[in-house]
């Protein structure tokens, strides 16, 4: 006789439907897969991730020397695959400019020309200026680059020679470095105040709220100039990019904390809420554990929707000249050298930085838009 254990489980009935294997998918789950199917999404958090390489890693993909000078409005140089004669070569490779031996009918200058003859490789992991590799270790390994050691100018050069290309890849630190403080800021505070705000209402929020309504009436663009102003020149440059910030968080907070109050005052009245009061539950674990989690979803897109702002904001300061001093690079301070039509018009390759503030620009927006469709998955 067989003991029970030993017989074979039963099969299932025919038609029955089996359950999954796998649990509920979480939140964050949901939102992932949903922003998954949004093209722009993905496409503005890829450009986001690369921006953020390109920032970390800004001495070793960066082709030269920020600080060395060079001809001054040199012309980018791009690569060929081809040598002087027209046949096609597999190692890409420049040519610098150089004096030929014909003259200008009209000057009477030698005319400019590409040097054939001379020619400089390109390559992977290149040799060039030497730089601390995040402050420590000393390399002189960049991307791309010349591999002969010589200068390569892929964007041009500015009006003190200086390298358009790599300068842009370092101000990338400077400018992002401003907008995640700045953003930081204003979502630390906009999120407390609107939160508090919003829970406690009664006389509290009413003197919360004009004064909210104070800072928003305020001109920002004149009160920005204003105030950047006070700063002698010769204070020290960090001491300028401080304030910079500061006065930039102190205007920035006040329609964060209007949306999240606004946030706050519907989840309020939800049920679970009410239920957490009437249980006797503190009101800090009320806003803790029940309004932020469902808070949180509008302040991640709103974040990604500020960044951007923040950015130019910056540019435009920094092309008025009231947002970062030299020695420190940033996009709005490369635009300075934009400031005539004569320049733009003759060297079109000072207006590249425009072109990392734009894909900025779009990376940050496209990918809050992705998370403004993916945040509500149900």
């Amino acid at each position: 006789m067989l003991a029970l254990d030993n017989l074979p489980p039963p099969l299932p009935a025919e038609g029955a439907i089996s359950k999954p294997q796998r649990g509920n998918e979480s939140y964050m789950a949901l939102v992932w897969r949903r922003l998954k199917r949004s093209w722009t999404g993905m496409a503005g958090l890829c450009l986001v991730v690369l921006l953020l390489v390109m920032a970390v890693f800004a001495e070793f993909l960066a082709p030269m020397d920020p600080k060395v000078t060079d001809v001054g409005f040199a012309p980018p140089q791009l690569p060929s695959f081809h040598d002087k004669d027209g046949n096609f070569v597999v190692r890409p490779r420049v040519y610098a400019l150089a004096d030929s031996a014909d003259l200008d009918p009209v000057t009477f200058q030698p005319v400019v020309g590409p040097d054939y003859d001379h020619p400089r490789l390109l390559g992977f992991f290149a040799h060039g200026a030497p730089y601390k590799f995040f402050g420590l270790l000393p390399a002189d390994r960049h991307l791309f680059g010349s591999l002969d050691g010589q200068p390569v100018h892929f964007l041009g050069t500015d009006k003190f020679g200086r390298d358009v290309l790599s300068r842009a890849i370092h101000g990338s630190r400077v400018s992002l470095m401003i907008a995640l403080t700045v953003v930081f800021i204003i979502t630390v505070i906009g999120t407390t105040v609107g939160m508090v705000s919003g829970y406690f209402g009664g006389r509290f929020d009413v003197w919360m709220q004009r004064f909210v309504e104070l800072v928003l009436a305020f001109p920002q663009l004149p009160l920005y100039l204003a105030l950047t102003t006070l700063i002698p020149v010769t204070a020290p440059t960090n001491v300028f990019l401080a304030f910079v910030i500061i006065v930039m968080s102190a205007l920035g907070w006040a329609q964060m904390s209007r949306e999240v109050r606004g946030k706050t005052l519907a989840l309020a009245r939800i049920e679970y809420v009410r239920a957490a009061m009437a249980v006797g539950a503190t009101d800090r674990r009320i806003i803790m554990q029940h309004i932020f989690p469902n808070v949180m979803s509008h302040v991640i897109v709103a974040v990604t929707l500020a960044i951007p702002t923040v950015v130019l904001l910056e540019s435009f300061l920094g092309f008025l000249g009231f947002a970062v001093k030299p020695p420190l690079i940033s996009w709005g301070l490369m635009l300075q050298d934009t400031a005539t039509y004569s320049v733009i018009g003759t060297y079109p390759w000072i207006l590249s930085p425009v072109g990392f503030v734009l894909v900025t620009v779009f990376a940050f927006n496209a990918l809050g838009d992705g998370l403004r469709d993916a945040v509500d998955p149900y």
